[in-house]
């Protein structure tokens, strides 16, 4: 196994928008395959006709396009495995399926979904297994003759898998370690159906793992079930040699109570679990995604990072090349992640600051232009380095700082009250003769003679600055009452300050 190529793969199938914990698996793959100079296959696994969903397969690819995840191979991505979309292999699984079944590994069965059904009913907790499929319509209990005549006449079967009792199964995990199972739980899965002439996921995703060569298997916690079965597979195939190695990740779990992650908790909470925006057949947005609200894809890389491993320390901002080096699967927790969403609206809050303040204007720009700002990108950039670090979302930046853009029409009544003193209307007018007088109306001039006329004036600076502040804004927000004035310029300030002195009176 050392000596082989690292190669792993990630395996959607296209039956809807895809979750933030599947999202977490693919990521914990790209860090695998990276670390060890490997691959990362993108495989379609599409067997169940029934529930496929257009749109789906083309929704997966651009959301690791955003996130920046990248295939080495796959679906769209091209490679010498191919076809890396399950549905168009189907006479590959043919072949395999008769192998089992020319072993004696396999077998034909003809029960009915209603013969099935009366089982269940008859029989307590029934399992088609090694203790009653001798007594269901198979080719084990029926004469070759009658099989063959079943099939020829159209009669639709599945394939099932002959699982023996007395063996003891073992499930090397990279995280769990080894985990003991007896067959003797083990039902006979179905491995293969005439009705679509496709095999199940248990035959197909073997048979692909084995051709393409995957080393790695790294899945989440539902699937740990299936592992004994695919061990045994691969005995039954030969393949015990080449069997890739698997790490079954915990669960992402509600943010609150318990039990899995779902749709609901976020709908409930007011949160994303789907990396992009979900939209039905007419174009309605039906589900929320990380990047329509206002997500950036390495906040949501480093915040899913985090999520059921960590690599020690304090550091908790990591690019998606500096996780690479620091990834260990075998870390990972065995017990689910709670889906801390806060978390999320932290990590994004950080990329921000990080970001300049050109980056973050050039994306708050067109939300300004929607409010018909004309100022240019440059008078956008200067708000937005003064304001960039008191939100967690360019989309917060409007409300914020509007008053930079657009003069208030109005002023808030509870902080007018709270701020607005009887003299405040004779101390601004005042104030405005002293700004009157400035040629220069830099910050640093502004604040040097401001100061040193409310000093000589022997005015209390809160006073002033407050009603100032009521004045400029229209509420008790906003950075530095100099930054404000400084960008409004000379002529704004006045005007502004002179408007509410004859509004507030």
């Amino acid at each position: 196994m050392s000596e082989r190529r690292v190669r792993v793969r990630f395996a959607p199938s296209p039956t809807g928008p895809l979750h933030i914990g599947g999202v977490r698996t693919a990521l914990y793959n790209y860090l695998f395959a990276r670390q060890h100079g490997g691959d990362l296959v993108f495989r379609i696994e599409d067997t169940d006709s029934t529930r496929f969903v257009p749109g789906a397969e083309d929704y997966i690819i651009e959301a690791f396009r955003w996130l920046g995840i990248q295939f080495d191979e796959g679906v769209s991505f091209g490679g010498q495995y191919g076809p890396y979309r399950q549905s168009e292999r189907r006479d590959i699984y043919k072949k395999y399926v008769q192998q089992l079944l020319d072993g004696g590994k396999a077998y034909i069965a003809f029960d009915t979904p209603e013969e099935l059904e009366q089982k269940r009913k008859d029989t307590d907790n029934f399992q088609y297994d090694n203790h009653t499929r001798l007594q269901m319509r198979n080719s084990l209990t029926l004469p070759k003759e009658e099989v063959d005549r079943l099939i020829a006449e159209g009669c639709q079967y599945v394939v099932r898998f002959k699982i023996d009792a007395g063996q003891e199964v073992l499930v090397d995990d990279m995280i769990r370690g080894e985990v003991h199972v007896k067959s003797d739980i083990l039902d006979d899965k179905v491995l293969f159906k005439s009705a679509d002439q496709l095999p199940t996921y248990h035959l197909a995703n073997i048979v692909d793992d084995h051709l393409m060569e995957i080393t790695h298997v790294i899945r989440g916690e539902e699937w740990l079930p299936s592992a004994p079965l695919h061990v045994l597979l691969y005995q039954a195939f030969g393949w015990q040699d080449t069997m890739p190695r698997f790490a079954h990740l915990p669960l992402l779990l509600k943010p609150d109570g318990k039990g899995k992650l779902s749709k609901r908790d976020g709908d409930r909470l007011g949160f994303p679990v789907f990396p992009l925006d979900w939209k039905d057949a007419d174009g309605h947005v039906t589900a929320t995604g990380y990047r329509e609200q206002g997500y950036f894809p390495e906040a949501v890389v480093n915040f899913l990072a985090l999520l059921g491993w960590n690599p020690g320390g304090e550091q908790e901002l990591f690019t998606l090349d500096e996780l690479v080096p620091l990834f260990d699967i075998t870390k990972c927790s065995k017990a689910g992640a709670k889906f801390a969403y806060e978390k999320g609206i932290w990590f994004n809050h950080e990329y921000i600051l990080r970001k300049s303040a050109a980056e973050i204007a050039a994306l708050f720009e067109p939300i300004c232009r929607e409010h018909g700002v004309k100022d240019s990108l440059e008078r956008i950039t200067q708000v937005v380095a003064m304001m960039k670090d008191r939100v967690s979302f360019v989309k917060e930046l409007w409300p914020l700082c509007s008053f930079f853009f657009e003069a208030p029409t109005q002023y808030d009544e509870k902080t007018a009250k709270k701020r607005w003193k009887e003299d405040s209307a004779q101390t601004l007018t005042a104030l405005c003769a002293v700004l009157e007088q400035l040629d220069d109306f830099s910050l640093e001039n502004q604040e040097q003679v401001v100061h040193a006329w409310i000093e000589q004036q022997e005015l209390k600076l809160g006073n002033v600055m407050n009603a100032w502040r009521l004045a400029l804004v229209g509420e008790g927000k906003g950075p530095g009452m100099f930054d404000i004035s400084a960008f409004l310029g000379k002529e704004e300030t006045l005007r502004r300050t002179r408007k509410a002195i004859e509004v507030l009176g």
